[in-house]
């Protein structure tokens, strides 16, 4: 069979394939590479020290609940977990981390989705809580067009003293049930 350019130019248009999977050992190095920056380590893991290690990740991962990576196409583009996480009760989003490449892609959505049914389905959450520093302006907007709702600032210092702002948004399991009635 002849296959043309138009052939092989139909499929690149293709929306990318996202999966999800829980983290692997293998997967650590990658995920160490995520953060560009240090202010984009700092949104995602404000404990750890710029370039992300394995160790600190690996310590990190001790506490975690639900480790999760996203692939694009086969790729690991994304990572996300719980810091807390309880039976009936709050899933609190932990570290999340989107590749510099895939970013509005619709990796966010679908990571953002596969937790809340991480929380809402496996673990029977009442809510789940992300919590987003007042300078990620991304993540600040993305989150209410996720469903969440702010109710709580927090002071806090930044890895230079200065005082910033952890803003805590909420999801309410009561309210995805009334949105998908």
């Amino acid at each position: 069979m002849l296959y043309t350019r138009a052939f092989f130019n139909f499929f690149k248009r293709l929306p990318p394939m996202f999966t999800h999977r829980p983290l692997e050992e293998k997967d650590v190095p990658l995920i160490c590479e995520l953060p560009q920056n240090a202010d984009e380590l700092f949104y995602m893991f404000p404990r750890a020290t710029y370039p992300l290690t394995a160790s600190q990740l690996s310590e990190a991962l001790q506490t975690r609940h639900d480790s999760t990576v996203i692939e694009m196409d086969g790729e690991v583009v994304g990572f996300a977990n719980f810091s807390h996480c309880t039976f009936r009760g709050r899933c609190s989003l932990g570290n999340v981390i989107i590749a510099p490449k895939a970013r509005s892609r619709g990796v966010g959505r679908f990571m953002i989705t596969t937790m809340m049914g991480i929380a809402f389905d496996k673990h029977e959450a009442s809510e789940m809580i992300a919590s987003c520093f007042n300078h990620n302006v991304p993540g600040l907007l993305f989150y209410p067009r996720m469903g969440f709702r702010p109710f709580h600032i927090e002071e806090k210092r930044d890895k230079r003293g200065e005082r910033v702002a952890l803003i805590h948004l909420r999801l309410s399991g009561k309210d995805l049930e009334h949105t998908q009635e």
